[in-house]
């Protein structure tokens, strides 16, 4: 969460494009969160069964993944160094507290909420810097202190093994190019005492095909095969605390 990033959503003409255009029905963002909703909560389901957790969503936005957990968790928090985009969330129906956090300085605290409980980061990790990446992580290891504390989910929706990639030459200088490796994502969580316990994408083709119904035809059938996720653009990364 940059300085750029806050500035930009103090602008509600921003919130409201990002909320109403970037997710509008059958858009490219909505059909992937629609996925990744049904994904998100067999994970939760599966991992946590009666036991309802307490969900810590960081750099939360218009509060789209709390939307996608709403009846499975016991409590929410989202956490954004924007007002706006918080009070956007609240406005769409989703239901949390919220706290705003600082663009930088002293890692923010989670609330105390207890355990288990589910961290999750969409959208973030490209959209900033190694530092401000570090920051988040070192948030989520304060959320999550040990292998039984609970789970962290975080989504690269720019995998360097994806398609994607054949247009990195033309646009390296462009800031919203940026884009990750499994490997980098791994080294990352590693270094915050992660491990990556499961990794599953969402979508084969990139915005620009999102309207070509052979493209989408083709991306839903290699969705299939075992081992797509290696190569998805959009992938999602289900992670445990195992060292400090």
């Amino acid at each position: 969460m940059t300085t750029d990033y806050t500035k930009v959503f103090q602008d509600t003409g921003a919130v409201e494009k990002y909320e109403n255009i970037t997710y509008a029905p059958d858009s490219y963002a909505s059909q992937i969160n629609e996925r990744q909703q049904d994904y998100l909560r067999t994970l939760v389901k599966r991992e946590f069964g009666d036991l309802a957790p307490v969900q810590h969503d960081f750099a939360c936005g218009t509060g789209r993944a709390i939307r996608t957990l709403h009846g499975l968790v016991r409590e929410a928090h989202g956490y954004d160094t924007s007002a706006e985009m918080m009070a956007k969330a609240a406005e769409v129906g989703s239901r949390a507290s919220w706290h705003q956090v600082a663009e930088d300085g002293p890692v923010p605290h989670p609330v105390p909420a207890g355990f288990p409980a589910i961290v999750t980061m969409f959208r973030l990790l490209l959209n900033v810097d190694e530092a401000v990446r570090d920051r988040a992580l070192a948030f989520a290891a304060k959320a999550l202190p040990s292998a039984d504390s609970g789970v962290l989910v975080v989504e690269n929706h720019g995998n360097a093994g994806s398609v994607r990639h054949l247009r990195a030459r033309r646009h390296k200088n462009e800031r919203w190019f940026a884009e990750l490796s499994h490997e980098q994502v791994a080294t990352l969580l590693d270094k915050h005492g992660f491990v990556i316990v499961e990794r599953r994408g969402f979508s084969m083709i990139t915005p620009s095909l999102h309207g070509n119904p052979m493209a989408r035809a083709a991306d839903a059938a290699v969705r299939r095969l075992p081992g797509s996720d290696a190569y998805a653009v959009n992938v999602l990364y289900t992670a445990r605390r195992i060292h400090a």
